[in-house]
């Protein structure tokens, strides 16, 4: 078994500022090295034997000051092993805006140009870190990388499960994966590091910031399909109505024709009798 401790990077003035980053490298605030330090002392009383991050120097620089706590890094023999298809999920023409310059610019189901879709973000991740655990068997990985990303690496391997409903992906905190035999699954909070690692100061900011990223994530044909499922469903039980109801009235026709039918035989028995 192969454990992936997955770490959000640290606070950036975007992140303060409530702007959307995605594939833009914006570096950590002095704030954001305090969250990996704090990161970096938490996951300091396990043994790791290897420590990834995203290229993106808010996430390179998350694990640089993990790695000084951890004995990897610069501060071990192995180098930090960068992944690329762990960058965070490109949001085109919405990065560095805020929620309320986005829903001006693109209200309601607007594309959003250059946008990555959500689904491909799971893609990649999931692949690259199922990647990494094989070039690594057994081996505990601390892998640095974004709030957006983790959360589709969630979705991806626990859908619709409750079990990281409401989890706060805050700045510097940490998710618990375990990979057995090329299939990740999520561990959420068994960990008592992985609960520690949430800062409850930073938890309400937190929530705020993934219901922001929820509407710029919101992709038209993700809702495009929740429309056509329901008109397909409305159609469905409109349908099955017409169907009941013409059942209904042919039965009960049949009932009158049988039920007339048979007066006539009794009165033609009557008379023939």
């Amino acid at each position: 078994m192969t454990l992936l401790y997955l770490v959000r990077h640290g606070q950036t003035d975007w992140n303060l500022q409530r702007r959307i980053q995605g594939s833009t490298d914006i570096p950590l605030n002095d704030t954001g090295r305090e969250q990996a330090a704090r990161a970096g002392r938490l996951l300091a009383r396990r043994h790791w034997d290897v420590l990834a991050s995203s290229p993106l120097s808010r996430a390179y620089e998350t694990a640089e000051i993990i790695g000084a706590d951890i004995g990897l890094g610069s501060f071990g023999p192995p180098e930090i092993e960068i992944v690329p298809e762990l960058v965070e999920r490109a949001y085109g023409d919405a990065e560095g805006l805020t929620d309320s310059e986005l829903q001006r610019r693109f209200p309601g189901d607007t594309p959003v140009p250059g946008r990555e879709r959500r689904t491909d973000v799971a893609t990649r991740a999931v692949a690259a870190l199922v990647a990494l655990g094989e070039r690594h068997p057994g081996a505990n990985i601390v892998v640095v990388a974004h709030g957006g990303l983790i959360r589709s690496v969630m979705n991806a391997v626990a859908p619709g499960s409750l079990l990281h409903s409401g989890v706060p992906i805050s700045n510097g905190s940490i998710h618990s994966f375990e990979l057995t035999d090329g299939t990740p699954t999520l561990i959420a909070f068994d960990d008592p590091i992985e609960a520690e690692s949430v800062d409850p100061d930073l938890a309400a900011a937190a929530s705020g910031d993934i219901a922001e990223q929820n509407a710029a994530e919101k992709d038209p044909a993700e809702q495009d399909s929740t429309e056509q499922d329901s008109a397909e469903k409305d159609s469905a039980e409109k349908d099955s109505a017409e169907k009941d109801s013409a059942e209904k009235d042919s039965a009960e026709k049949d009932s009158t024709e049988k039920d007339s039918a048979e007066k006539d035989s009794a009165e033609t028995n009557a008379t023939e009798r």
